[in-house]
């Protein structure tokens, strides 16, 4: 089982787009997928199709009280598995601070979880207790990244974040990938910063990148990922090429497989 964090403590990044569409993507692949919603603003879940105002048993429920595991998850738009979220989740950074293993709750909670081929987590925006239980939780973390001015900054700042977990209690936390977001090529500052990303993280960069695409922006409304929205779309099929270099990497693929760049 591959349990990946998507994670930037920056936000408008494109972090939920890509935990949304690269479930649906690996579930539309046979892999079958959980995404664990952990930003108490619920976009993911309602981007999966679940109104997160009517989730009255959500990850907070899980997290920190006794709710189970089949209480809480909800099948999606496009048939993953979600554990939703909504604001109930913003307690849950209280309530965990108070916990002597406040770091490793969701990391205790997955032990018994062992269905699904991909866990991909959802993260809030900061590096607070929630990203930390996630980072502790995972395998690797995936970071999407604007290749914009101060990209290289915030990036500095949440690699030292992963190698922080990675002594103290997840030795095994890799970096799964560096993915550019919202992508132009027609801009000359995000050619120089993907340039620099590529010089200094070599082949941690995925060669598949999400364009910037209107499609993309509105599959969200409808609840539903952009595979669903418009299948053609550039930003689906980025997805979908993102997910099988993903799964190529993890040696699950056949050379063959497209990468749509």
């Amino acid at each position: 089982m591959h349990i990946v964090a998507v994670a930037n403590q920056k936000g408008g990044v494109g972090k939920t787009t890509t935990s949304v569409n690269l479930a649906a993507s690996l579930e539309s692949l046979g892999k079958k997928t959980l995404l664990i919603d952990l930003d108490p603003q619920g976009n993911a879940t309602m981007g999966s199709g679940v109104d997160k105002h009517a989730a009255t048993i959500n990850s907070y429920h899980w997290l920190v009280e006794s709710a189970r595991f089949d209480e809480v998850r909800r099948d999606s738009s496009a048939e993953y598995s979600i554990i939703p979220s909504n604001t109930d989740l913003t307690a849950a950074e209280m309530d965990l601070l108070r916990s002597e293993r406040r770091n490793f709750r969701l990391k205790e909670k997955l032990e018994a979880i062992n269905s699904f081929e991909y866990i991909i987590i959802d993260c809030p925006p900061s590096l607070n207790v929630l990203t930390l239980n996630a980072l502790f939780t995972s395998g690797s973390v995936l970071i999407p990244v604007q290749c914009e001015y101060y990209a290289l900054e915030g990036l500095s700042a949440l690699l030292e974040t992963v190698d922080g977990v990675r002594n103290n209690g997840n030795s095994d936390l890799g970096l799964e990938g560096i993915l550019r977001t919202m992508f132009d090529t027609r801009i000359s500052l995000t050619r120089e910063v993907s340039r620099q990303l590529i010089q200094h993280f070599k082949d941690k960069v995925y060669r598949t990148v999400i364009p910037r695409n209107v499609r993309l922006a509105e599959a969200p409304s409808h609840g539903i990922p952009a595979m669903l929205y418009d299948r053609t779309s550039r930003g689906a099929v980025a997805y979908q090429a993102l997910a099988a270099e993903m799964l190529r990497n993890h040696m699950e693929t056949p050379e063959e497989e497209m990468v749509c760049e």
